[in-house]
């Protein structure tokens, strides 16, 4: 019995994961009719109660609607669920476009400098220590791929400074979006560790409990990031 339920598990969030990312990634188009319940289900396989639980998972994504006269249709981009963390993974899966990296950006330049202030005011002894460790996994870095888990603990660990659960919870939001922007933009240096003289600004700020220098530091960081990226994508 487990391992039925097991195997059904595995199947529906395949379900999910072979419709949503087809529409995210531009496959099925805004308002693209999808087949019947019937028809699709024989087409991947799946039992139809499978199938629906998969697309009231899509549908609460803003993915795809149904209507009793036309059956179901995938959703304008505007109805989707940007921030959903599978949605934000398809969307990474491919090469983000220009416009999404900006947006990104964009983001990140209204949250973090805010964040980083906040973390300055209220950061306790043990959360400092955390954002020292990830600084330091950043300085001993061989590679890119360790690179850029240190640099995700790194901002991890300042959100969670910041003593506001808000805030701290929209980490596992966007970890995804951030995690492929760092990497895209630590590739494009000549020295994928451009950016650890912003990060240590940053801790310094938060050490000496400094919000202004901190929010300071961490424009910095995400000019020099968009910079970083304009010039890769001339490249």
């Amino acid at each position: 019995m487990a391992l039925k339920a097991a195997s059904a598990r595995n199947l529906h969030a395949q379900v999910i994961e072979d419709i949503g990312s087809s529409i995210v990634g531009g496959v099925l188009q805004p308002g693209e009719a999808l087949p019947g319940e019937s028809q699709l289900a024989g087409q991947m396989e799946v039992s139809r109660t499978v199938l629906r639980e998969a697309l009231k998972v899509l549908a609460s994504k803003g993915l795809i609607e149904t209507r009793q006269k036309t059956g179901m249709r995938v959703r304008e981009p505007r109805h989707w669920n940007h921030l959903d963390a599978d949605v934000l993974a398809w969307r990474c899966a491919t090469m983000p476009t220009d416009d999404f990296v900006e947006k990104l950006v964009e983001m990140r330049g209204i949250i973090e400098p805010a964040a980083v202030m906040a973390a300055a005011r209220r950061r306790d002894p043990a959360q400092l220590e955390t954002i020292a460790e990830a600084l330091e996994a950043m300085e001993e870095a061989e590679d890119l791929d360790a690179w850029a888990e240190a640099d995700l603990r790194f901002h991890e660990a300042v959100l969670a400074a910041t003593n506001n659960e808000l805030l701290s919870s929209l980490f596992a939001v966007i970890e995804t979006a951030l995690a492929t922007f760092f990497v895209m933009s630590a590739r494009n240096a000549k020295n994928f560790k451009y950016s650890l003289p912003q990060h240590r600004a940053v801790y310094e700020a938060i050490r000496r409990r400094r919000p202004n220098e901190a929010a300071a530091a961490m424009h910095s960081m995400i000019a020099d990031s968009r910079t970083n990226m304009r010039k890769g994508r001339r490249g």
